[in-house]
């Protein structure tokens, strides 16, 4: 069985940074595109970035677009979420999936796996 494992958020000032880490355990994790989305109160769950089973390619939504990073480290299973320069409106639960077959998506049903999610609050 599959599981991952969202940490890193809390509270922060707009401005600061925060680093959320993803821990994979029970599959092929090096074979997964991986993803990181996030879902603000009322509001439906919305991407924020993908990467690649290698690494090699990044994909990011505008509104984080130069500001957040995604990177993965597949001897440690590990995907990792830099924000930088956060502002009050990235406030929201954030959650890191699985693509197990690999592709290029950025919709929340073409993810099999996802963690339990960890909140990002920024204060302005």
């Amino acid at each position: 069985q599959v599981q991952l494992v969202d940490s890193g958020g809390g509270l922060v000032h707009a401005g600061d940074s925060l680093r959320l880490s993803c821990a994979a355990s029970g599959g092929t994790f090096s074979r997964y595109t991986m993803g990181w989305f996030r879902q603000a109160p009322g509001k439906e769950r919305e991407f924020v970035s993908r990467i690649s089973w290698s690494g090699g390619s990044t994909f990011y939504a505008d509104s984080v677009k130069g500001r957040f990073t995604i990177s993965r480290d597949n001897a440690k299973n590990t995907v990792y979420l830099q924000m930088n320069s956060l502002k009050p409106e990235d406030t929201a639960v954030y959650y890191c999936a699985a693509d197990v077959h690999g592709n290029s998506y950025d919709v929340v049903y073409a993810y099999e796996l996802w963690g339990q999610g960890t909140q990002v609050t920024v204060s302005s």
